[in-house]
């Protein structure tokens, strides 16, 4: 009878988290803090580059989160309307990929494709 019992609870316990990954908020963990950004931001943020059509800059290589971009990259002010939670970073707008960077460092904290 325990042995069910305690079959029953690890199942739950391992159910329970595949359920919680349904959600497509995109959440990255800096050393500054976390950044959210929930999918009507990230429309917003893909609806003004299509829109206004920022310049786009050609990288060397492929942008990941973490990654530190050359200096001579210019970043870009990042649009009040884009939301609280981006406002203190800088972006670069690359191919089809709006590329979140940490200003000070320089490091990317978010690739919104």
């Amino acid at each position: 009878m325990n042995r069910i019992i305690l079959a029953g609870v690890a199942a739950l316990a391992l159910a329970v988290p595949a359920m919680a990954q349904t959600s497509t908020t995109v959440t990255t963990t800096e050393s500054a803090g976390t950044v959210t950004i929930a999918p009507e931001q990230r429309t917003k943020i893909k609806q003004y580059v299509t829109t206004s059509k920022p310049k786009s800059v050609t990288l060397k290589e492929r942008v990941t989160v973490g990654a530190t971009l050359p200096a001579d990259v210019e970043l870009q002010a990042v649009p009040s309307d884009w939301g609280p939670s981006v406002s203190r970073y800088r972006y670069v707008y690359s191919g089809d990929n709006v590329v979140l960077v940490e200003p000070s460092s320089r490091k990317v904290i978010q690739v919104i494709d």
